[in-house]
């Protein structure tokens, strides 16, 4: 025996004119009530399906601006950054992860941080795939307590070389990347809050 299953757009469409007409049977039979009913169910749709639309172009937007990421090294690749820092110098990429940790010094921010891939908007991924650690120069004052160990951050950065700290028992060799558009992202959400050149702002 087959099963019947409606409509969902004409049960949509007759829940709201039963429910938004004063009278439904005469909704049916004047045309003019009719006609209003329709205009003002199309006017709700329209006007959902924009802000959805609205709402899902910026959730989908890129955290890195559009301008910025015109000039970054279209070959570029982390791992190979990883392998020889200094082979990059004066190039512009892109990279995210996890701060590890956040120092204010007279030069400016240095900024520890657990590459991770970006997906597509340029947020750092959860995922447990590194090719190592990285530092952040920005030149300037961020508040350490914002800028803390476990937040997500991506940023677009010239590479100026590598600095060599210790790391345990080890020599550690970190790619080095002076900030030029930094994102961090809220915990739990997926909303960054960006700064560029002289530009703070949320998003």
């Amino acid at each position: 025996m087959a099963i019947f299953h409606p409509n969902p757009a004409i049960t949509i469409i007759k829940t709201y004119l039963f429910g938004h007409c004063e009278h439904p049977e005469d909704a049916w039979q004047s045309h003019y009530k009719r006609r209003d009913c329709f205009v003002s169910l199309a006017m709700t749709i329209f006007i959902a399906g924009f802000g959805f639309c609205i709402i899902s172009l910026t959730g989908c937007a890129h955290v890195i601006s559009e301008e910025m990421r015109a000039k970054i090294d279209k070959e570029f690749y982390a791992a190979d950054l990883f392998k020889d820092p200094d082979a990059h110098k004066g190039k512009l990429v892109m990279l995210g992860g996890v701060i590890i940790s956040a120092k204010n010094t007279e030069e400016g921010v240095y900024l520890e941080v657990l590459q991770t891939p970006l997906d597509f908007r340029g947020i750092p991924r959860d995922i447990d795939s590194s090719y190592g650690r990285f530092i952040v120069f920005f030149e300037g004052y961020l508040d350490t307590a914002v800028y803390s160990r476990g937040r997500k951050i991506t940023v677009a950065g010239e590479v100026i070389g590598k600095k060599i700290r210790p790391l345990d028992e080890i020599e550690y060799t970190y790619p080095l990347l002076k900030s030029r558009e930094l994102h961090l992202l809220r915990p739990g959400l997926s909303i960054p809050i960006g700064i560029g050149i002289g530009i703070v702002g949320t998003f």
